[in-house]
């Protein structure tokens, strides 16, 4: 089955941004990460780490270059699902981006790089069937100690959101 020539677009030029991101940010020959964020990292505010005595995450020397990467991330987040909830966070410390959220932020590119013209793709199937699931992790994020919640939506086959 050939997909709409509109689609085949998008699809290439968002493979192509993922890739000019790669280089720009120097990865291309760098090693693949499998996942968009390692078990267990908690990524905290300078004040979290002031409270409680952390001093081994100094601030980041070069805030716009953390505050681009994060702006072409979120770009890509329109069709990539899979980093949404990282580059979401990662967005959240644009004002004092500390180098463990810079190395999270290159991590990201390193996690694109394994496929980059991934994205949303649509089922070709007649289904219409409209489901949601969602989860919660109580009081886990170390800032606010509020809770953190996913869900996938999905369309027939096809995750839209």
């Amino acid at each position: 089955m050939e997909l709409p020539q509109g689609f085949q677009r998008q699809g290439e030029n968002k493979r192509k941004y993922a890739l000019e991101l790669i280089s720009d940010c120097g990865l291309s020959g760098s090693k693949l990460a499998n996942t968009p964020l390692e078990g267990g990292v908690k990524l905290t505010t300078v004040e979290h780490d002031e409270h409680t005595g952390v001093t081994s995450d100094p601030l980041l020397k070069d805030v716009t270059s953390y505050q681009k990467l994060v702006g072409r991330l979120l770009y890509l987040t329109t069709t990539r699902p899979d980093i949404s909830f990282i580059v979401q966070t990662l967005s959240q410390f644009m004002q004092m981006p500390k180098t463990s959220h810079w190395e999270v932020a290159l991590r990201q590119v390193r996690y694109i790089k394994r496929c980059p013209g991934q994205g949303l793709l649509l089922s070709s199937d007649s289904s219409i069937k409209l489901q949601a699931f969602c989860d919660a992790d109580w009081t886990s994020c170390p800032n606010t100690r509020r809770s953190v919640t996913g869900y996938v939506i999905k369309l027939g086959n096809s995750i839209i959101s």
